[in-house]
């Protein structure tokens, strides 16, 4: 879960580490991204077509969506909104003219034989994303954030002699986030798309769901010397995975440099990263601007927006997991570690606050990020499918805070809720776990282990660190059930230490 894969915050630094060794010396690997992210939206960009995935093909298809003769597009405005709010979460430049653009190629599955799409006037300038890796924080420049429509879709594999056309697809709107060549690792690249993903879920404009293509990178990657200009880059397309994306840069890079070290020269290329084979291989020569013949799409006025209408977006923002990482610091006395962690995910931030309302915010941390954390990936579940809800873990942190049950009873409440549900006290008065604090009890637990371990009591004398096995023979002879500091206690009196 990419909860618990947030890095540690810290300073700002260029690694060695980030180098890639070579036969003749080291590189440096440089990385940019163009990340294709599906509008939330209902409806297509320029239709009222639905966008839902898994229907029957051809079945979410317009007149528009089709490119029939004399169709006209006109563009979805909630679509322009998710875009300007997705600008506005990376502090990027809102433009308030902006201009639609055709670019222009042939492929089955583009039947206008053009894609409507954004050039020189995006609607999104250039922002900003801080990105942590590595122990360290980075920051990613944005180049800009365009509107276009989606292409559809091309079968290949249900006939050996034909290839089938799903337009289910065409005209759903993406925004394609173009970012700077500002990463320097292939673990860079990783943490950037999922710091990029968790922003845009946080927005609530793109679900960022991966498997279903609703989020893909093209990864650009070129090596050079650490110090010289750029070298040459090639395209990586269509990287449906955060651990493919890493895969992808690794294998490229290593490609480039071999080729070089080699005496040869890389051209520029658009290629594709085979998962199973790992390796990248040639698709196509890198197209550049003019290959696309851009110009104004005739169809459509430019896009001209107001500073209210910017304003009043802005002011419905949530609040992004920079700030909340902040406020978590402070409000909850938490690391910048467990913060980043908590953060990663909307729904874990939520799930968070709402444990720790009126409790310790380390110990709620403590118990989110290690317990309910570490059995949702043993599980391999989500957090919003939890079989302990906040209520109830809040609820065992109650029962310790009380110190009606020990630390490690409350790991056996967790379990027995996890797996058979129930109120945490329910359990701890019907099951009998509650934790013994009566001093008469504990001390009577305490006589009979000294009186039985004489030799014991004499090392104890010698070494207090030994108390440590009377601790843990009391709390065996009362079943767990002992307060632990209350043993603690109760042993140092009765040994004299």
């Amino acid at each position: 879960m990419s909860a618990q894969k947030a890095a540690k915050a810290g300073k700002t630094t260029e690694k060695s580490s980030n180098l890639i060794p070579g036969a003749t010396g080291d590189w440096e690997v440089v990385i940019g991204m163009e990340v294709h992210a599906q509008v939330a939206s209902k409806a297509k960009l320029f239709s009222g077509s639905s966008t839902s995935f898994g229907a029957a093909p051809n079945t979410h298809v317009s007149l528009v969506d089709a490119a029939m003769p004399g169709m006209l597009p006109v563009i979805n405005g909630e679509c322009v909104a998710q875009a300007v709010r997705t600008g506005l979460g990376l502090k990027a430049q809102i433009n308030l003219v902006s201009v639609f653009d055709r670019k222009n190629y042939f492929y089955p599955d583009l039947p206008q034989g053009y894609q409507i799409s954004q050039y020189k006037q995006p609607v999104v300038g250039e922002g900003t994303v801080e990105v942590d890796a590595d122990g360290e924080t980075f920051s990613v420049g944005i180049e800009r954030v365009h509107l276009e429509q989606d292409a559809g879709k091309s079968i290949h594999d249900q006939h050996p002699d034909y290839t089938y056309i799903d337009l289910n697809r065409s005209g759903v709107a993406l925004m394609e986030i173009v970012s700077k060549p500002d990463m320097r690792s292939a673990k860079q690249a990783q943490a950037y798309v999922s710091k990029l993903r968790t922003i845009l879920r946080y927005l609530g404009t793109c679900d960022g769901d991966m498997e279903k293509g609703n989020l893909r990178a093209d990864v650009n990657v070129s090596v050079r010397r650490p110090g010289e200009p750029f070298g040459t880059r090639c395209e990586i397309k269509n990287v449906n995975s955060i651990r493919f994306i890493g895969q992808a840069v690794e294998v490229e890079a290593r490609r480039q440099i071999d080729i070089l070290e080699d005496g040869g020269s890389i051209d520029q290329e658009t290629r594709l990263f085979d998962s199973a084979k790992g390796e990248t291989r040639s698709m196509r020569s890198k197209e550049e601007a003019h290959d696309y013949r851009y110009f104004p799409d005739p169809d459509l006025l430019p896009l001209e927006l107001t500073q209210d209408y910017v304003d009043g977006l802005k002011h419905g923002l949530p609040e992004l997991p920079d700030e909340k990482k902040v406020r978590f610091i402070e409000a909850y006395k938490l690391s910048p570690y467990d913060a980043a962690v908590l953060v990663a995910e909307r729904e874990s931030a939520e799930f968070f606050e709402a444990v720790a309302k009126g409790r310790d915010g380390k110990t709620a941390a403590n118990w989110v990020i290690n317990e309910l954390f570490g059995r949702l990936n043993k599980e391999g579940l989500a957090i919003a499918e939890s079989p302990v809800s906040a209520a109830q873990l809040g609820a065992i942190l109650d029962l310790i805070a009380s110190n009606a049950i020990s630390g490690k009873i409350a790991k056996d409440v967790f379990e027995i809720v996890w797996t058979e549900g129930g109120d945490p006290a329910e359990i701890v008065e019907k099951r009998g776990l509650k934790q013994v604090t009566d001093t008469g009890a504990i001390e009577a637990a305490v006589d009979a282990v000294i009186a039985a371990n004489p030799d014991k009591v004499a090392d104890a004398k010698t070494n207090p660190k030994a108390i440590g096995w009377f601790v843990g023979q009391v709390m065996k002879a009362t079943g767990g059930k002992a307060n632990p500091q209350a043993v603690n206690d109760v042993l140092k009196k009765k040994l004299g230490l």
